[in-house]
C-alpha cells in the first residue's frame, strides 16, 4: 500500500489531535492531569501545527519536524513511565513525598486557609486499560506517530501542475 506524503502527514498530525482531544474528554471526566502529562500535551500541539504548515509546504524538514514533536512526547512519556513504575525518581514538583514538611499542626488544622488544587501525583501508577497508564498508551501512540511522521518525510511532495 502506498500512502503519500499528504495522507502520512493528515495521519501523523491527526492522531495527536486525536491524543489532545481523548486527553480533554478524560480531564472532563474527572481524570486530572499532573505536570508531566501537561508537558507531554505541548509536543502534539507542535505536531498539529507543522502538520497543517507541511500539508501546504513541501519538503522534509516540516515532517522532520513533526517526527521530532513526536519524539519529545514519546520521550517525556517514557520518563513518566518509570516515574510511575517506581523505576526512577520523578521531579520533586509532583511526586509523592513529604508534601507537608515545614507546616505546623495549626496551619494543618486550620480550616480557614485557601488552599489551591490538590497536587497530581506524577508517581502515582493509575492504570487505564490493560495495565497500562495514559502515560504509557502515549508513549506507544507517540512512537507510531513519530513513524507516520519520519515515513511522510521519505516520501515526495506532491507538485501542483
Amino acid at each position: 500500500m502506498s500512502l503519500t506524503r499528504n495522507t502520512l502527514i493528515l495521519l501523523a498530525a491527526g492522531g495527536s489531535l486525536a491524543l489532545l482531544i481523548a486527553a480533554w474528554i478524560f480531564q472532563a471526566f474527572g481524570w486530572a492531569p499532573c505536570q508531566m502529562c501537561l508537558w507531554q500535551r505541548w509536543p502534539h500541539g507542535a505536531a498539529i501545527a507543522l502538520g497543517v504548515a507541511a500539508l501546504a509546504l513541501p519538503g522534509r524538514i516540516l515532517p522532520l519536524l513533526g517526527g521530532l514533536a513526536a519524539a519529545t512526547t514519546a520521550a517525556i512519556a517514557l520518563f513518566h513511565t518509570g516515574v510511575e513504575r517506581k523505576w526512577w525518581e520523578g521531579i520533586t514538583a509532583c511526586a509523592s513525598g513529604d508534601g507537608i514538611s515545614g507546616m505546623s499542626t495549626a496551619d494543618l488544622l486550620d480550616t480557614t486557609r485557601e488552599v489551591g488544587p490538590p497536587l497530581i501525583r506524577c508517581d502515582a501508577f493509575d492504570p487505564l486499560l490493560f495495565g497500562l497508564t495514559m502515560a504509557n498508551a502515549n508513549a506507544l501512540a507517540s512512537l507510531a506517530l513519530m513513524g507516520l511522521w519520519l515515513w511522510a518525510a521519505r516520501q515526495p511532495a506532491l507538485t501542483r501542475a
